[in-house]
C-alpha cells in the first residue's frame, strides 16, 4: 500500500542547485589527483522492462541522485522486472590524456552494466561501494557514449540497509542506480594504484600499490622529504599532534612515483581498551574516553540517499558538534568519501556500520529480544552461501574502502541480528583485515563469544547496564524520542519510540532521559553513547533536527550543558564548540 507523502520537503541546499554540474568537487580527497573529468549533470535515460530491445532513452535523468528521488528529476520508484538505461555524451578536453584512462562510479544500486562505444567494459554487483574501469582501449579522441544498464529488484541478497519497497516506520523508500559521482582521471603506465595507511600516536605506516620503483613522500606542512623504493614506509613527524575531535590535526602529504603524483594526508590517533579500577574502557590516544554521539542514516528528503550539496555533510557534523556529541555512528549506509573527509577534516568520531543483507523478520528480530528472548547460536541462520558470500565480501571491501579515514575508529559487523550468521568467525575475519580498528559484533542484543565491546540498545525500558572488567560497555542505541513540527514533515504516519505533543515535553523528556539514566552509566564507567538520532527520515520522527534540516527541536544550549557535564563525569576531554 503506497504511503501518502502530503508536505514536499526540500532542503535548504537545494536552493539554486544547478543540475548541469551537481556535486563537481573532486570526490576522493584521500587520494587526488590533478587528473579530474567529473561525468555527472544531466544524462539520457528511461525505465523500462527489459525486452532485449535497445532501450529509447525517452526522458532525462540528473545523476547522481536514484530516480526516486525528486533532484534526480524523475521521481518515480521502480517497480519488479524493470531496468535503468543511462546514457552520456562526453569529449575530453585537450591534452587530458595520458596514458591510461579511468572510469570511476562512486556507487550504483545494485548490478550494473558497463559500455563506452558500444563496446563492453565491465560488470558490478552491490550498491554501497565503488568501483572503476580502464577504459584506455575504447576511448574515442571525439566524442564517447558512456552507457548504463542497471537492475534493481531489492534482492536481499545484496546488501540494501534500511531500504523497502513497502517503506514506513524505521523502513524507507528504496534507491536504484547511480547515486554517488561517475567520474574520469587519467593516469601514467606504471601509476599509484592505491595507498594504504595505518597509523597509531607515533607514527603512521604508508604502503604504496604501483609498479614504479623510486618514491619520494613530501609532508606538506613541515616539508620533510622521505625517499624509498620498498612498498612501504613508516613516518615519524617531528611534531606529533595526535587526532582528536577537539584538536582534528592531519598531516597532509604529497607522494611522488617518476611520472605520477597523489595528494593525501593521514593522523596519529588510536583506539583501544584499558582496565581502570576494575572497569574496562575503550581508550583514545591511550586514554580513557567517552565516544558520545548520536545516529546518523544519511537522508534526505530531496535526494534520499544523496545530498543536493556536501554543504550537507559538513553541518550536520557541525550541528552535532554544537550540541556537544564527539562521535556519529554511521548507521547500514556508507557514504561518499567526501563524508568521511569533512569528519577528519571538521573532527568527528565515526563508528561505521556494515550494511546489512538477507531477511529481517520483526517477530524474531525485534519483539522476541526486546522481551528478553536473545537466541544464542548464529551459525544456521541465513544460510544462503550466496548472500553470505555477498555480506563478507562487502564486509571485506568496505574495511579496505574505509582503511585510510582517521575518523573511523569502530565497525559495527551486525545490527539487531539483520542478517546475523557466524558472528565470532566474522568478526575474527574482520579483526585479522584492520586490527587498529575496535569490532561490535554483535550491536543491540543477539550476543555471541567474540567481540571487542559488551554493545546494547535500550528503548523501552529503563538503561541499567552494568560495567564490568571483561568489555567496555557501550550503549549503541538508545532513545529516540519523537515530536513532529507541522511544516517539516514528510507524511502522515509517526514513527519513534516515546511520542510527545509539544516541544516543551519533548525537551524535557531529552533531559530527564540523560539526567537520570544516561548519567548514572557515565558514573559507573560506560564507554559509548549512541542516542537516535540526529535527523527525523520520512515516517520516524525522532531526529533532533527535522528530515529537511530547517527546525531544531532542541536548544543547543540545553544539550551542550548536559553533554558537558558527562564529560566531565567521565573525565574525558571536554565537549568541543564549533569552530571554523
Amino acid at each position: 500500500m503506497k504511503k501518502e507523502i502530503y508536505e514536499n520537503l526540500y532542503t535548504v541546499y537545494s536552493e539554486g542547485f544547478d543540475k548541469n554540474s551537481p556535486l563537481n568537487e573532486y570526490p576522493r580527497p584521500q587520494f587526488k589527483r590533478e587528473s579530474y573529468f567529473n561525468l555527472n549533470g544531466i544524462w539520457d535515460f528511461s525505465i523500462k522492462k527489459h525486452d532485449n530491445e535497445p532501450p529509447l532513452y525517452e526522458g532525462s535523468i540528473v545523476v547522481p541522485y536514484p530516480p526516486e528521488s525528486a533532484l534526480s528529476g524523475v521521481k518515480r520508484p521502480v517497480e519488479d522486472g524493470e531496468m535503468l538505461y543511462y546514457k552520456k555524451s562526453f569529449s575530453l578536453p585537450h591534452n587530458f590524456k595520458k596514458e591510461r584512462v579511468i572510469l570511476h562510479f562512486g556507487a550504483v544500486d545494485q548490478v550494473c552494466r558497463v559500455e563506452l562505444n558500444g563496446n563492453y567494459v565491465g560488470e558490478h554487483e552491490g550498491g554501497y561501494l565503488p568501483f572503476c574501469f580502464d577504459i584506455t582501449e575504447v576511448l574515442s579522441k571525439s566524442e564517447n557514449t558512456l552507457s548504463v544498464t542497471v537492475k534493481d529488484n531489492l534482492c536481499l541478497d545484496y546488501p540494501y540497509g534500511k531500504q523497502k519497497k513497502d517503506r514506513g516506520g524505521m523502513w524507507y523508500t528504496p534507491v536504484s542506480g547511480i547515486w554517488q559521482t561517475v567520474w574520469l582521471e587519467s593516469v601514467p603506465e606504471n601509476y599509484i594504484a592505491d595507498i594504504k595507511i595505518l597509523s597509531d600516536m607515533n607514527s603512521a605506516t604508508i604502503t604504496v600499490l604501483t609498479n614504479a620503483k623510486n618514491k619520494k613522500l613530501t609532508l606538506t606542512d613541515s616539508g620533510e622529504v622521505f625517499e624509498f623504493t620498498s612498498d612501504s614506509i613508516t613516518i615519524e613527524p617531528k611534531d606529533k599532534i595526535l587526532w582528536t575531535p577537539k584538536t582534528p590535526h592531519l598531516y597532509p602529504f604529497i607522494l611522488e612515483t617518476e611520472n605520477d603524483r597523489i595528494e593525501s594526508y593521514f593522523a596519529l590517533r588510536e583506539i583501544g581498551t584499558k582496565t581502570i579500577d576494575g572497569v574496562s574502557k575503550l581508550t583514545l590516544n591511550g586514554k580513557p574516553y567517552l565516544f558520545n554521539g548520536l545516529l546518523d542514516q544519511g537522508y534526505f528528503p530531496d535526494g534520499i540517499f544523496t545530498p543536493a550539496s556536501y554543504d550537507a555533510y559538513r553541518d550536520d557534523i557541525l550541528l552535532a558538534k554544537s550540541l556537544g556529541f564527539n562521535t556519529l555512528r554511521k548507521h547500514i549506509k556508507i557514504e561518499p568519501m567526501m563524508f568521511y573527509h569533512l569528519c577528519d577534516k571538521l573532527g568527528i568520531v565515526v563508528f561505521q556500520d556494515m550494511v546489512n543483507n538477507s531477511s529481517y523478520s520483526f517477530f524474531k528480530d525485534t519483539v522476541l529480544p526486546t522481551l528478553g528472548f536473545k537466541r544464542k547460536n548464529d551459525t544456521r541462520l541465513h544460510r544462503n552461501p550466496r548472500s553470505r558470500e555477498l555480506f563478507v565480501n562487502g564486509m571485506k571491501e568496505t574495511i579496505t574502502h574505509l582503511m585510510n579515514t582517521p575518523s573511523v575508529l569502530y565497525y559495527t559487523i551486525f545490527n539487531e541480528g539483520w542478517g546475523q550468521f557466524s558472528a565470532d568467525e566474522n568478526y575474527h575475519l574482520a579483526k585479522s583485515l584492520d586490527p587498529s580498528r575496535i569490532y561490535d559484533a554483535t550491536s543491540g542484543w543477539f550476543f555471541r563469544s567474540e567481540s571487542d565491546v559488551d554493545s546494547h540498545h535500550v528503548y523501552f525500558k529503563k538503561a541499567r547496564l552494568k560495567t564490568s572488567s571483561d568489555r567496555p560497555l557501550v550503549l549503541s542505541e538508545f532513545g529516540g524520542y519523537s515530536f513532529r513540527k507541522k511544516g517539516h514533515l514528510f507524511g502522515a504516519a509517526n514513527y519513534g519510540y516515546s511520542i510527545y505533543k509539544t516541544e516543551e515535553e519533548y525537551a524535557s523528556a531529552v533531559t530527564t532521559l540523560y539526567k537520570e539514566e544516561v548519567l548514572p552509566l557515565v558514573e559507573n564507567g560506560i564507554s559509548a553513547l549512541i542516542y537516535t538520532q540526529l535527523s527525523d527520515i520520512e515516517d520516524e520522527t525522532n531526529g533532533f533536527i527535522s528530515y529537511d534540516r530547517k527546525y531544531l527541536k532542541i536548544s543547543p544550549d540545553v544539550m551542550m550543558s548536559i553533554n558537558q557535564k558527562l564529560y566531565e563525569i567521565s573525565s574525558s576531554e571536554k565537549a568541543d564548540t564549533i569552530t571554523e
